[in-house]
This record gives C-alpha cells, sequence and structure tokens, in this order.
C-alpha cells in the first residue's frame, strides 16, 4: 500500500476514534451506535466498516490509544527522575491516572464486550500496547526500587492492573447510585482517582 494510503488510513481511524470519544463523554457504551459515531465524522457512516467492523473495534481502538498515552507517561517518569521514594512514586503514577479517566471507564463497564467483539488481529494490536504498559510499569520498579525481586514486581503488576479495573466505580458516583446507597444506609465517601491511587500504590510498595 501506498505510503500516503497508510497515512490516510491511519487519518481516518483517529478521526473515527476522536468521534467515538466524543460521543462516550455524554453517552453511553450501549447507546452509541456507528451511526451516531458516522455522524460526527466527513465521511459516510458506510465507510467507517472499511476500518472497522463492529462499534466494538472502534471502542477498542479508543482504548488501545489511551494506553498508549498512559505508557509514554510511564516512560516519562523513568526519563525524568533518578530516584524516587515510594510516596512520590505513587503521587506520579496516581497523577498519569487522574488524566486517564476514558481509560478507567472503559477497563470498568466494557472490555469484555470490546474484546469479544472485535477481529483477532486488532485484539493482538491491542494486547502489544497493553504489554508495553506492563513493560514501562516494570522499568519503573527496576529503576526506583531496585531491592525488588522478580516476584515482587510480578505481584505488584497483578494487584495494580485488577486495581485499574475498579478505580472509576469507586470514583464517580452518579446522583442516582448516591440517592441509592443513602436509602441503603451506606456511608459514601467521595474519593478521586488521585487520592484513591495514592493510597493503594504506597501501600503495596511498602510491603516489598
Amino acid at each position: 500500500m501506498p505510503k500516503g494510503s497508510e497515512q490516510l488510513t491511519r487519518a481516518r481511524k483517529e478521526e473515527i476514534i476522536d468521534a467515538c470519544a466524543s460521543l462516550y463523554e455524554a453517552m453511553g457504551f450501549k447507546d452509541i451506535t456507528i451511526r451516531d459515531i458516522g455522524e460526527k465524522t466527513s465521511f459516510t457512516r458506510t465507510s467507517i466498516y472499511n476500518y472497522f467492523q463492529t462499534k466494538e473495534e472502534i471502542f477498542l481502538g479508543l482504548l488501545q490509544r489511551e494506553y498508549e498515552a498512559w505508557t509514554c507517561d510511564l516512560k516519562a517518569i523513568v526519563r525524568d527522575h533518578e530516584t524516587m521514594s515510594p510516596d512520590q512514586f505513587a503521587e506520579a503514577i496516581a497523577h498519569t491516572l487522574e488524566k486517564r479517566g476514558c481509560m478507567l471507564k472503559l477497563l470498568s463497564m466494557n472490555l469484555y464486550d470490546m474484546e469479544g467483539n472485535s477481529r483477532i488481529e486488532n485484539l493482538v494490536d491491542f494486547k502489544r500496547v497493553y504489554a508495553d504498559s506492563m513493560k514501562a510499569l516494570t522499568s519503573c520498579l527496576e529503576k526506583f526500587f531496585p531491592y525488588m525481586t522478580e516476584t515482587d514486581v510480578q505481584e505488584f503488576l497483578y494487584a495494580v492492573y485488577p486495581f485499574l479495573f475498579g478505580i472509576y466505580p469507586y470514583t464517580t458516583a452518579t446522583e442516582k447510585q448516591k440517592q441509592a446507597m443513602d436509602l441503603a444506609h451506606i456511608k459514601y465517601v467521595n474519593y478521586s482517582i488521585y487520592e484513591i491511587t495514592v493510597s493503594f500504590i504506597s501501600k503495596i510498595i511498602r510491603r516489598k
């Protein structure tokens, strides 16, 4: 494929993903259709199928882009710091995640559907980016906490990545959810993504 065609394909995929991201700020995953996404792009709805076969593939592309941005931030932590204390590291990771609300929302609500309804080649591309984020986080641990063993690092990763799936619901409750908790006599404490991440990361780092 000519280079120009490759650039056009990337540009059109980005435009589709941008439209999806814009809709996702105000609408739920189940409510968004390919027709909705097509109406926010510069080409026809049917043309979307030249790039993505399902709505879930578009959302997977959005999640992949979010992971790529997070990985860049993780690499910047390694690049910009020579040493970090557990608290400093926890704060740095928290700052990277408070910018990734879209990623955390997708992880908590829609990952199963996205992976299940995407072609294997799209899923492989996503998993490679996912793996890159794990490598970047591992590099942070190896640089700042060299006393951590391979097992320590593995346990840290297997604690953090499941944690990512649960952040969004605990930091973004709707008014309806708050009302239900109040009626059920459940005390609701509002933590930000930053606050809950700092607390979690600092605790598990100190255990190593």
